[in-house]
């Protein structure tokens, strides 16, 4: 895996919050392997909101909350596991050691990771990175890859129709 950012970044426009959600779906129906995807973005952006439609995608039925007290949430599902961290309350990368977290992302599960920056030495083999940004309307969501699979997921994930229905590439 490379850690370079990617040269050609997705972005993507999303009117409102259904939008969000139906834009994880459909991140979900290409995931057919294990990956690690970082999603960056204010409070309030949209992370765990795109989190929810991803593991409704992935045929998660019951629902998905936040895990900042917890710093992670776990999912059996089809797929395999698949864990969920929100790292914002972590005020040191070193905090990690003691959840065992170099375990959950060595372990052969698809792992979601809201706040990368507070542990981003943990996360030099992210797959797929998500910046979201608040606009006066909607959201903007730019998909870059950072190794060869999150390369070839998204070249996928762009030529879908599904995609393009759903979203506005610019």
């Amino acid at each position: 895996m490379t850690d370079a950012t990617d040269e050609n970044p997705v972005a993507v426009f999303l009117p409102d919050e259904d939008a969000m959600v139906r834009f994880g779906q459909n991140l979900a129906v290409r995931l057919d392997e294990v990956m690690l995807i970082t999603l960056k973005g204010d409070l309030g952006a949209g992370k765990t909101t795109l989190c929810r439609g991803l593991l409704r995608g992935l045929g998660h039925q019951g629902a998905v909350k936040s895990p900042t007290y917890t710093i992670v949430e776990p999912y059996d599902l089809a797929l395999g596991m698949v864990y969920h961290f929100d790292l914002y309350r972590v005020n040191d990368p070193q905090e990690l050691d003691y959840i065992g977290f170099t375990d959950y992302l060595d372990n052969g599960a698809l792992n979601i990771v809201e706040w990368p920056e507070q542990g981003s030495e943990y996360l030099n083999k992210t797959d797929i990175h998500l910046s979201i940004e608040h606009l006066s309307s909607g959201r903007s969501v730019i998909l870059e890859s950072r190794s060869e699979a999150g390369k070839k997921f998204i070249e996928g994930f762009v030529e879908c129709r599904f995609f393009i229905d759903h979203a506005m590439i610019d």
